[in-house]
């Protein structure tokens, strides 16, 4: 551990793709107080910090293989941060009971998005789908079991009969064909990073 502490962003990235759980960990112990640090500021409730920090390093090990795409991981996972705060307040805004306890919390109102926000979201959800439609029966199975229904990949493997490498390569295949698909169509495909991250 003590060399990785020494590597800098650029020299782990490589290395947490290729499954170093290792300099997963030393980017980890790096970013995560500060991503903690500026949920908890932003939603002035410690628990909600602590669980968005969880879900954004559990996303960012399953898209690893994704990472080397980053070019500054610092202003990523902020961008990652702040996106979830805002899925937090969209959330609260439709739960009466949270909506309070926000509310009781929060020293002004937070605006979430306006239009053209939503309709590039729109239009970024829309490509994203597409690229999963575009998958192999088989990926596409794989890709939305473990994303959408938050299968592990030894779940996959006992529910479709396969090994769980076999998951692994196939969710690795899926990941590669989408940012290529989203490359085609101009789309950066730090992107699917986001949405791997995003829990939409």
């Amino acid at each position: 551990m003590a060399a990785y502490d020494q590597f800098n962003d650029e020299m782990l990235l490589p290395l947490i793709a290729d499954g170093d759980e290792t300099a997963f960990t030393a980017l980890y112990n790096r970013y995560c107080p500060k991503i903690n640090a500026y949920l908890n500021r932003t939603t002035k409730i410690p628990e909600i910090a602590e669980e968005l920090t969880y879900d954004i390093f559990t996303g960012l090990w399953t898209g690893r293989d994704l990472l080397p795409d980053i070019r500054n991981v610092n202003a990523f996972l902020f961008k990652v941060a702040y996106n979830k705060a805002m899925d937090f307040f969209r959330l609260a805004a439709n739960r009466q009971r949270l909506q309070a306890v926000v509310a009781s919390r929060m020293p002004h109102p937070v605006t979430t998005s306006n239009a053209d926000e939503k309709l590039l979201e729109a239009e970024t959800k829309r490509i994203l789908q597409e690229a999963i439609d575009h998958l192999s029966p088989q990926r596409r199975k794989v890709f939305i079991m473990h994303r959408e229904l938050g299968m592990s990949h030894e779940q996959i493997a006992l529910a479709l009969s396969l090994s769980p490498e076999t998951v692994k390569t196939t969710m690795s295949k899926a990941l590669k064909s989408m940012r290529a698909f989203l490359q085609q169509h101009g789309v950066d495909s730090i992107i699917l990073l986001y949405y791997l991250l995003s829990g939409k």
